[in-house]
């Protein structure tokens, strides 16, 4: 994940921000948090926040909910806002618009971005954000799309931000895509980090399979079994 190359293209975009979301108890992980998976040593969590600055990004808000604490501590070294959904069994539409309401509101555009994707780095972020910059006309949000499969993270313009907050509190970025598709472009591209996630064993051994790298629970979170 270390990238200090410049990035000429995106430091004239300083109102990119971006919403982080990790507020899953990991149930399928056995109610340990995926963020905290460790890959070359670092915790996934401050891979994607690190990545995120380095694409551009000069807002950044995390979503916690479960194991708030221990995500807190991964990353109190690291230049972020933390905010707290007090209901995240309620589904990741409230972590959106939380993370979404938490922003400033001066960004020209919002990432909305997962904390499981292990591979997506800052050359991935960039790709999609320059395409965002160089979208067609009407495009208010772009994604990834990788043989046709939807990836993520997702870019939109602060209008779709601001369309976002002003429907129902059950509206969220699918439910807007789905009823605005006129606005919306895929980016077709073959990178798998945009569709690689973790969210059980047998997805990080799936992982280590077909890319070499292994993802490690620290310490205080292994298990006998873990590989």
């Amino acid at each position: 994940m270390q990238d200090n190359s410049p990035t000429p293209d995106l430091q004239h975009h300083s109102s990119l921000a971006a919403v982080l979301m990790a507020a899953g108890a990991g149930a399928r992980m056995g109610q340990r948090p995926k963020s905290l998976l460790e890959l070359d040593g670092m915790p996934l969590i401050c891979r994607q926040v690190m990545g995120l600055r380095q694409a551009g990004v000069a807002e950044l808000v995390l979503v916690l909910g479960h194991h708030a604490k221990d995500i807190q501590a991964a990353v109190k070294a690291l230049e972020v806002s933390v905010v707290i959904n007090p209901d995240p069994d309620a589904g990741p539409v409230g972590s959106q618009r939380l993370g979404l309401q938490s922003l400033s509101g001066h960004s020209d555009a919002v990432l909305m971005a997962l904390a499981d994707q292990p591979l997506l780095d800052a050359a991935d972020l960039r790709q999609l954000v320059q395409a965002f910059h160089q979208r067609p006309p009407g495009c208010s949000l772009l994604y990834p799309r990788v043989a046709g499969q939807p990836g993520n993270p997702v870019i939109f313009t602060a209008g779709v931000r601001a369309a976002l907050l002003a429907c129902p509190p059950e509206v969220g970025c699918k439910n807007w895509r789905q009823a605005h598709t006129s606005q919306v472009q895929a980016l077709d591209c073959d990178n798998l980090h945009f569709v690689q996630d973790v969210d059980t064993p047998d997805d990080i051994a799936a992982l280590r399979r077909s890319s070499g790298r292994h993802l490690q629970w620290p310490a205080p979170w292994q298990r006998p079994g873990d590989t």
